[in-house]
């Protein structure tokens, strides 16, 4: 065997090694385990829904929603298990296909903040001084706003619809990963490592993206995991106040919002979405806090 694999060889040991140490630590907490299965039967269930879902025409996903008002207002049955709303449309077939838009409703929010904060961060971190400095300006500008009041604020000064709900809870989020990213960059660009990248003439794009970036996704990551089914509650709280996905789009806050004219009578219109909401929160959440402790970190 040559040393250079034997090299390799190593070095794919150790990371088989260190691997199985992060799995381990993951484990360690049953909850994460609970909320990775939480999460792994919604993403199911979103890809699944148009076959899942026994009535795919009355979720409203693309084109108009069928609409029984023969059936409206029917308590959950074998035949409706959710029931049906004001429309008679089967209130389980649009949860179902309101998980794939809150899912897609975190992902786009997340990319959308990621790639903002962390670039700013990033920048901020790296070249410091007076650049640094105004960019950390402008983000404590924005933190310095409560973020549901931000996200209301840019919803009510764009129409309200789903694209640009997004767009406000993204103008929202931004700043959190910018600056989570620029305290950590302060920190690992003293290392020897980025020192040794400067040293040998590595560009700043390459030191930063190359060097620094891959030593700092470990708290990104967590927060990710955290935020997303935050941003998925902001998404609902904007839908039902009438900002955000406008009927008949299946969206879960919106569902809740229309629901609520018809309780106590009619609780399962507003109940069932709501119990989405609640158990896409708590297995983001439990997820969070596994990946948390198995990378060992804290965040902002």
């Amino acid at each position: 065997m040559t040393e250079t694999e034997t090299g390799l060889g190593e070095r794919l040991s150790n990371r088989f090694e260190d691997f199985g140490r992060l799995r381990y630590r993951f484990r360690q907490n049953p909850m994460s385990l609970v909320g990775l299965g939480i999460i792994l039967g919604l993403i199911f269930l979103a890809i699944l829904a148009p076959w899942v879902a026994p009535y795919p025409n009355d979720a409203a996903y693309q084109g108009e929603a069928a609409v029984h008002f023969d059936q409206r207002f029917e308590s959950p049955s074998l035949s409706h298990p959710f029931g049906t709303d004001q429309a008679g449309r089967d209130i389980f077939s649009r949860v179902l296909f309101g998980t794939r838009l809150s899912l897609q409703i975190g992902l786009v929010v997340l990319a959308v903040a990621v790639s903002i904060g962390v670039t700013v961060g990033l920048v901020g971190g790296y070249v410091g001084g007076a650049v640094g400095m105004f960019l950390m300006r402008v983000t404590d500008v924005f933190l310095s706003v409560p973020p549901l009041v931000l996200a209301l604020g840019v919803s009510v000064a764009l129409e309200p619809s789903l694209t640009n709900s997004m767009l406000a809870i993204a103008a929202v989020w931004w700043p959190w990963y910018a600056r989570l990213t620029y305290g950590e960059v302060l920190s690992v660009k003293k290392e020897t490592f980025v020192e040794a990248s400067r040293g040998i003439g590595a560009s700043t794009p390459r030191t930063i993206f190359r060097e620094i970036l891959p030593n700092v996704l470990a708290p990104i990551t967590v927060k990710i995991s955290l935020d997303m089914g935050y941003a998925i509650l902001v998404a609902s709280a904007l839908g039902f106040l009438g900002l955000g996905a406008q009927p008949p789009t299946p969206e879960w806050g919106t569902m809740v919002s229309q629901g609520r004219n018809y309780l106590p009578a009619q609780w399962w219109f507003s109940t069932f979405p709501g119990l989405a909401i609640f158990l896409t929160v708590l297995g983001f959440n439990f997820l969070g806090d596994g990946l948390r402790d198995m990378f060992d970190v804290e965040v902002q």
